[in-house]
Order: structure tokens, then sequence, then C-alpha cells
């Protein structure tokens, strides 16, 4: 009976100094987070204003897609220096090696789905791919109706919408162009 309030007087000390550490590492992780926050904020707003100049109109798409791969990787950083500041090293260790690991599965799983959107960026920054233009993709020929980051909608004369899967346009397409601009391209240029 005489160990109880030992035991109890050796927690309570034990507890005390667990506080007196781990105090100014709290008031040291609270700062860097707020300084992290300000970071964060003005690296992404710089970012959005750079792509923004880059991806207007239709292309803006790709342009967010872009800011929300920055910021998901600036907050993760974040968080794991975080976890180091508060004295959670080891954690955060585990968590970015996890993490990897998952990311690895994830990106297998979703494999035909990011070649999917890599190809929509890559028709979206084409010159020679755009909405109204003329195109035979994949066997189907008509007017391109929209490009997304995964799927390209295209109209056929036959007034049917046929709906295909980046991955399978960008490889191998071509540019449709009328017989009346084919045959201007031909002749040669008249001399005034």
């Amino acid at each position: 009976m005489t160990q109880i309030p030992s035991l109890v007087s050796r927690s309570l000390s034990n507890f005390a100094e667990g506080l007196v550490v781990a105090i100014p590492r709290l008031v040291s992780g609270l700062i860097f987070l707020a300084l992290a926050y300000l970071t964060v904020r003005v690296v992404l707003s710089v970012v959005r204003g750079s792509i923004e100049r880059l991806y207007v109109g239709d292309r803006e798409l790709v342009g967010d897609l872009i800011v929300t791969l920055v910021a998901v990787f600036l907050w993760f950083g974040v968080a794991l220096t975080f976890l180091k500041v508060v004295g959670m090293g080891d954690v955060a260790a585990s968590l970015g090696t996890a993490v990897g690991f998952i990311a690895l599965g994830v990106s297998y799983a979703l494999s035909e789905m990011i070649e999917d959107t890599v190809a929509g960026v890559y028709l979206l920054r084409d010159p020679d791919f755009n909405v109204g233009y003329r195109v035979d993709a994949k066997g189907v020929t008509g007017t391109v109706a929209a490009i997304e980051l995964r799927k390209t909608r295209i109209d056929t004369d036959d007034g049917d919408r046929v709906v295909l899967a980046n991955r399978e346009i960008e490889p191998r397409w071509t540019h449709d162009v009328p017989e009346t601009d084919a045959a201007a391209a031909d002749e040669p240029p008249t001399a005034d």
C-alpha cells in the first residue's frame, strides 16, 4: 500500500518532465506551421499566377491540375517537417516511406487514368488539335467537340458524338484537311 503514493509521485514527476520537454517542441511546431502556411500560400500564389498566364481558356484544367499537384507535395512536405520539428522524426520517416509505397500502388492501379491525363495534357498543348478541327483518330473522323484531361469528344458527320480516351488518340491521329484547303495548298502562289 505504501508503494502506491510513490508510484503516483513518480508518474506525476515523469509527466511534468515530459511536459517540460514537449512544450518548447510544440511551440516550435506551431511557429513552424504558421510560417509554413504563409510560405505555401505565397508559393501557390506565384505558381497559380504563372500557370494562369500559360494555360488560358479551355486549358485552365491543366493549370488547375498542376497547382493541385504542387499544393499536395508542399503540404505533405510541411506535414513531415512538422513531425520532425516536434520530435517525431522516426514517425515522419516511416510515414514518408509508407506514402511512397501507397503512391506506387495507386499509380499502378490508376495507370490508364494517368496515361489518359498525360495524353490529355499533350493534346491540349498541341496547336494542331483544337476544338472545331476535323481529325481522324482511332478510325473516327469528325470535328473535335471537346478536349478534356481524360477524354476527347468528336462529333462525326453522321451526327454521333464519339468519346475516346486520350491515350488512344494521342499516339496516332491526323488532322483532316478539307478538300478545298488541300487543293489551295497545292497551287503555286500567283504573282501580282
